[in-house]
């Protein structure tokens, strides 16, 4: 019957080597309609079952994933047909040049190195990653470059596009200590086996205000100097404590030092020196 064949079918690799196809259920079809997917690299070999599919609501099969996906320069053929309670529907087929339809993955490594004294910054990249392109002058970059609002001094938000890079790097030269940027870079095709399509962004990477080259290793250098001034303090006070601490005499505690024997032998001696005492100046007087 017309209108029981799937529509909207769509395969996209993604991560290098995971793909993923789906479609749509048919204009007519029934609830009780089920899809099967097959696919080759060519010609000469024997159509391979999806393994994992994809099912909506009612069960029915949708999609189909798939991983360990080769691309190099192969061209894939689809077949979609089904079945309704027992009796067939409309087929689908379909050929896909693999790398057209690969989304690349984002610039690697992207990093900035800012310099006051120039008031320019470099970024820098490495390519995406790929399972079948090995030349790096394959790839061309659209870049971005944010700067981030700041109403207490009276900063906009503006942002700079380049679409057309074919280096691994970019000298930004309207940069301002005073403000904060953030970047992002995405790849595409540049005249190689590379889909045409824009691939997905990198991570933002922010930079600007304090974060410069020389401050950074200043910041670096200064904190380890730091602790080691603090660690020698510590040790030089803790020597000079213990060298008072052994000079000065404690105060000595009559009343604990001495006992109740002690205190008594103490007293009589004390007595017999006064009396002896006495008895000297009386013989003096006489």
């Amino acid at each position: 019957m017309n209108g029981t064949a799937i529509e909207n079918f769509v395969c996209v690799i993604f991560n290098v080597s995971f793909m993923n196809c789906t479609w749509h259920v048919g204009r007519t079809a029934s609830g009780d309609t089920q899809y099967f997917l097959y696919w080759r690299t060519s010609r000469k070999e024997d159509f391979t079952g999806c393994q994992n599919y994809i099912k909506d609501n009612c069960g029915r099969h949708t999609g189909c994933t798939f991983q360990n996906v080769t691309i190099e320069n192969k061209t894939a053929y689809f077949l979609v047909n089904g079945s309704r309670s027992g009796q067939n529907i409309q087929s689908y087929e379909k050929k896909i040049i693999l790398y057209k339809i690969e989304k690349l993955t984002p610039p690697l490594n992207v990093t900035v190195n800012c310099k006051e004294a120039s008031h320019g910054c470099e970024i820098r990249w490495q390519p995406p990653h790929t399972s079948h392109v090995k030349n790096h002058a394959c790839f061309r970059y659209e870049i971005v470059i944010e700067n981030k609002a700041d109403p207490k001094k009276n900063i906009k938000k503006t942002s700079k596009t380049e679409r057309s890079i074919t280096e691994h790097s970019y000298i930004f030269e309207s940069f301002s200590a005073e403000k904060r940027y953030s970047v992002k870079i995405r790849a595409t095709d540049n005249s190689c086996l590379v889909s045409t399509s824009w691939g997905e962004w990198s991570t933002p990477v922010e930079f600007g205000k304090e974060q410069l080259t020389s401050t950074s290793s200043y910041t670096l250098f200064l904190i380890p100097v730091l602790a080691a001034s603090l660690v020698l303090f510590l040790c030089t006070l803790s020597i000079y404590l213990k060298k008072t601490s052994a000079i000065v005499p404690q105060p000595r505690d009559p009343f604990h030092d001495l006992s109740a024997m002690d205190f008594q032998t103490e007293y009589k001696n004390q007595l017999i020196k006064h009396e002896t005492e006495e008895i000297t100046i009386i013989e003096e007087v006489t």
